[in-house]
């Protein structure tokens, strides 16, 4: 049978000994009075105190809210207060009657007044069977029935009961270890049992919390639980025999953590920071505070409550703020909020567990900063009413006049900025205003020149107003005006001729002396007396003077259009023209003369020289006239010949193509060729006609059937000069002699390349071991080289095809250059003596070559030559105790070779 023996609950005595005392220390007076509300604070205890044992909690009645008070214990050695008022025991002791009574102080930190208070504790009463009834609370758990056999078929019992959990209450004060429950299995009249508990808490981490007596079963706590870190643990209970054997299904038991206050709330953020526009209505939504507690939340220890504290500045009123006390939302619940009064406002904020209870709710604080952030609710205010500026006229993108404004608003915001505009007075658009985004003054420019003859004065009115509109519900203006009184100073201007440029029309040819015009200026500044005048500035052919006070042109020499200083039959004359201000100014002006042409230019032939054969046939020559006057004193021309000299109508004639052309051709059969000077006469169409005898040169020359000239002389026909003629002669000299150095300047260069050429190095001369050329018979023995000293014996190459005798020749001979042979990349060792006779060949037969055959280069071995080393060669053939010393006579590039069979020691 399952059953649970006994069930009472194990209370905390102490928990109804604090609502006791908060029960007595809650009657407060009905008049504030600072101090303590009671005479004297008493506890009653079931048991001795323990070490850290909250006691009572003492109040302390602070009317104004703001003294600071401090707390301390007459026996500060067995007790000590917290600062929210809580006794607390500091040591563990048996209560006896010296410990029944101590004082509290409250003392405050400014004013260093002190209060006290007396503490009574005292023991509760016990019966004779106290103790019998402590030792039956101990819940005893009894392992359920096994299914048992009814005539060989298992019979179904009723289903196990369900074991409550065990309860049981963070930090305990013990003592330790602390009996919990006693397990027990119904075998243990016939068995001798062995009970034992697992699961975290007992032999898993973390070990050692729960631990059960084998024999008795007694299952207790050894030290206290902490709900923050684990809130249950689940354990299951077994028994076994002394063999070890399972006798009981293992049971579980359930052990939850009993959540006490021992948490105090905590803020997210000890600052919390927020905004609200000013001007907001009650119940704007502000910010929101949230802080959190480590306690069961389920519980009255995790359940928070918040309330604002204090409030600085507490104007326009204490309570311009609320805050929800389970959300920590803060709203507005008063008007008047104004950035320009007030910028900030710094709030206290509680949050204290058990629901807020004052007197067992723990608390912390935390501080919420809320700026009031601007709005548009004050306009721009001009500073005075009218303004003053002064601009010189004619002056533009200078400032007349500063507009200053105040404005309450938060600084460089669209709240502060101003714009200012013109509203009346400036119906032209002289003028404009731009802001100053430092100051946010308004600067009044000047846009348009002003003419002080025109405008002396100038009355604007102007406006400012902000960037952005104000806000609804500001009963002040949008705006705000004001005049702008501006005065036109007035400044020395410019003289200026009208009409400028002034064009006059007048014939060329005007004697000097002729007025042509009075060419005057203007002085702008009526209100000025001043004289006006006049100097001529241009006058490129300085035809005219002006006088200086009327401003009369007048010509000092002939007007004539022909001139290279007119342009398109206009001259360009520049005059300027001076006041006597302070300080004095100028303009300039031109005079534009159209000079009209007259017949005073008479008519010449073009060209001046011409060729024409000696017989009339088949060349002829064009001529056409030469007038720098105009239509109607130009063409159409007509062309004559003189009467005399007779000769001149006798061998030429001329015939009229059309009005500008002529063609002139000889009149008799032959002429003899030589230079004419053959007159023409030209005259023009004007009015009175012009004419003109110009001499036309024509060269008369002998000509091929083309018509051609074919004669020597025909550059001076063509009219060269003496001078002409020396001068080409003088190029075709000095040409001459650039070529002829040139050339002795290459043959030195070929023979110092040639020089070069040689590369013999001084101390490796071996010209002296050759022969000279000229020498008869067979020189010293390199004239004539065995070569079978080089060969393998099976490639000796017979004696007919050495070259005996050579000469080599000294000078460079035209023929061709003679082609030396080409090496393979890697020849066979025997055909080395056929590569160095081929070599031999071509070399004395190559005269390009030095005249001495030791400078030339056959091959070389080593580092970079196609051949290899030499060392590998078979020598067999000539016998190995030849005496290869003659090889140090060949010079260095037989050097290796002598090393190698001659025996030297290098």
């Amino acid at each position: 049978m399952c059953r649970i023996v006994g069930a009472p609950r194990t209370l905390l005595p102490l928990l109804a000994a604090l609502l006791q005392a908060s029960a007595e220390a809650s009657a407060e007076t009905a008049l504030c009075k600072t101090g303590f509300p009671e005479d004297a604070y008493s506890a009653v205890l079931s048991q001795g105190v323990h070490e850290g044992q909250p006691l009572l909690n003492v109040k302390f009645s602070n009317c104004n809210g703001k003294r600071k008070v401090q707390y301390a214990s007459s026996e500060p050695a067995d007790f000590k207060v917290d600062e929210d008022g809580v006794v607390y025991a500091l040591r563990s002791f048996p209560l006896s009657s010296e410990h029944a009574k101590f004082l509290v102080y409250a003392q405050d930190k400014e004013t260093q007044e002190k209060w006290q208070v007396a503490v009574r504790l005292s023991l509760k009463p016990t019966s004779p069977g106290d103790s019998l009834k402590e030792s039956q609370e101990i819940e005893e758990i009894v392992f359920p029935r096994q299914l048992t056999k009814h005539n060989g078929h298992l019979q179904r019992q009723k289903r196990d009961w369900v074991i409550p959990p065990i309860n049981l209450p963070e930090n305990s004060k013990g003592p330790f270890p602390q009996e919990l429950v006693r397990i027990r299995s119904d075998r243990d009249k016939n068995l001798s049992l062995r009970y034992s508990v697992t699961g975290p808490g007992a032999d898993q981490p973390p070990t050692g919390i729960f631990i059960i007596n084998p024999i008795s079963g007694q299952l207790s706590v050894t030290k206290p639980l902490d709900r923050e870190q684990i809130a249950r643990f689940h354990l299951r209970a077994h028994a076994v025999d002394i063999n070890g054997n399972q006798v009981e299904n293992p049971i579980d038991i359930v052990i939850n953590v009993i959540d006490m206050n021992d948490n105090r709330p905590e803020f997210l953020h000890q600052v919390w920071n927020g905004t609200v526009p000013e001007g907001s209505k009650p119940g704007t939504y502000v910010m929101t505070v949230t802080a959190i507690d480590d306690d069961d939340p389920n519980t009255q220890n995790g359940m928070l409550r918040y309330r604002i504290l204090s409030q600085a500045p507490s104007t326009p009123s204490p309570n311009m703020f609320t805050i929800n006390n389970e959300t920590g939302d803060i709203i507005t619940v008063a008007a008047g909020l104004d950035r320009e009064k007030v910028q900030q406002y710094t709030l206290i904020i509680q949050a204290t567990d058990t629901e807020g209870n004052p007197t067992y709710g723990l608390s912390n604080t935390a501080t919420a900063v809320i700026t009031v952030t601007d709005v548009n609710d004050n306009p721009p205010e001009f500073t005075a009413m009218t303004f003053y500026g002064e601009v010189p006229e004619n002056r533009v993108d200078v400032i007349v006049a500063n507009l200053t404004v105040t404005d309450k608003d938060q600084p460089h915001t669209p709240s502060w900025n101003a714009v200012y505009r013109i509203s009346g007075g400036d119906p032209t658009g002289r003028f404009a205003i731009q802001t100053d985004p430092n100051s946010n003054d308004g600067l009044v420019t000047v846009v348009k020149p002003i003419d002080f003859e025109t405008n002396r004065m100038f009355v604007l009115t102007v406006a400012a107003e902000n960037q952005v509109p104000l806000a609804k519900g500001i009963q002040h203006p949008p705006q705000s005006t004001a005049t702008v009184s501006v005065t036109v100073i007035d400044v020395n201007e410019n003289p200026y001729f009208t009409p400028n440029p002034k064009v006059i029309r007048q014939e060329e040819g005007l004697h000097a002396g002729t007025v042509l015009t009075a060419f005057t200026a203007q002085d702008p500044d009526r209100y000025m007396q001043q004289n006006i005048r006049y100097t001529k500035l241009s006058d490129p052919a300085n035809w005219l003077k002006i006088d200086p006070v009327n401003g009369q042109v007048t010509t000092i020499a002939v007007l004539d259009r022909e001139s290279p200083n007119v342009k398109n039959n206009i001259y360009n004359a520049t005059f300027l023209a001076s006041d006597n201000g302070i300080p004095p100014m100028s303009g300039t002006g031109t005079l534009q003369i159209y000079l009209l042409d007259i017949n005073d230019n008479a008519p010449q032939v073009l060209p001046k020289e011409a060729e024409t054969c000696e017989t009339p046939d088949p060349s002829s020559i064009n001529i056409t006239a030469l007038d720098y006057d105009i239509d109607p004193n130009a063409g159409p021309f007509a062309f004559d010949l003189p009467l005399s000299p007779v000769t001149i109508k006798r061998n030429w004639t001329i015939t009229r193509l059309n009005g500008d052309f002529a063609q002139l051709n000889l009149k008799i059969k032959f002429l003899e060729a030589g230079i004419y000077e053959v007159p023409i006469i030209i005259t023009d169409s004007g009015n009175p006609p012009k004419s003109n005898s110009s001499i036309l040169r024509v060269k008369v020359c002998q000509c091929d059937s083309n018509g051609d000239c074919t004669d020597v002389d025909r550059i001076v026909g063509a009219g060269l000069g003496t001078g002409a003629i020396i001068a080409i002669l003088l190029c075709i000299i000095i040409l001459l002699i650039l070529v002829l150095m040139f050339v002795v300047w290459m043959k030195r260069r070929d023979k110092e390349r040639q020089a070069k050429q040689l590369l013999i190095d001084p101390e490796d001369d071996v010209r002296d071991n050759i022969l000279k050329y000229d020498e008869e018979g067979g020189g010293e023995e390199d004239q004539d080289y065995d070569l079978s000293q080089l060969q393998q014996p099976d490639t000796v190459e017979p004696d007919a095809i050495k070259p005996v005798g050579i000469r080599r020749l000294d000078e460079r001979p035209i023929h061709a250059e003679p082609q030396y042979p080409v090496r393979s990349a890697a020849p066979h060792p025997g055909d080395i003596g056929d590569f160095i006779n081929e070599g031999l060949k071509a070399a004395d037969n190559d005269p390009t070559a030095p005249p001495y055959d030791s400078l030339l280069v056959f091959d070389y071995e080593g580092s970079g030559s196609t051949a290899g080393s030499l060392s590998s060669l078979n020598s067999s053939s000539s016998g190995g105790e030849q005496d290869y010393d003659y090889l140090n006579d060949w010079g260095p590039r037989f050097k290796k070779l002598a090393d190698m069979y001659g025996g030297g020691d290098d």
